[in-house]
């Protein structure tokens, strides 16, 4: 049983930083906030620094990415706000750099969110290419009920 809408505002919820990446003397990262998360989906609002590289990756569950400013590149396609993206369930897609000026993002992933790597051989070679190392995961705050498996 429904127990109506849950309508929220973004100022009402933290940033959190959940990767991060060394490029030359700056770090460059993503931030998320978490709208709505439950074991039926997750809806997120996320900034990614100018740069960023988020590794081809697929997730255990459908998902939508719409593109609100600035712009990234999806594998070899040029995404500008506006665009919209839709993974089906165990897809891959990138490897994603955010533009010069960042990117912000507002995801839906209907199921499990978490995602799941793909060729990391040739993920490696890419940052290496562009001088980028990346640095550990930050601890995020993850419901009870799912565990983190980023690696």
């Amino acid at each position: 049983m429904s127990g109506g809408p849950r309508i929220r505002h973004l100022d009402d919820f933290s940033w959190q930083e959940v990767r991060r990446q060394q490029h030359g003397d700056r770090t460059a990262s993503v931030r998320e906030k978490w709208l709505d998360f439950s074991p039926r989906f997750l809806s997120l609002y996320a900034e990614w620094d100018p740069g960023m590289i988020v590794q081809p990756h697929g997730h255990n569950s459908d998902h939508v990415v719409f593109v609100v400013a600035g712009e990234m590149t999806c594998g070899d396609v040029r995404c500008p706000a506006g665009t919209h993206l839709a993974l089906d369930q165990g897809d891959t897609f990138g490897p994603f750099v955010a533009g010069p000026h960042g990117v912000t993002l507002f995801e839906v992933m209907m199921g499990d969110p978490r995602s799941f790597p793909a060729d990391l051989d040739g993920y490696e070679r890419f940052l290496a290419e562009r001088g980028v190392r990346q640095l550990p995961n930050p601890p995020i705050d993850m419901p009870e009920w799912l565990e983190d498996t980023r690696s």
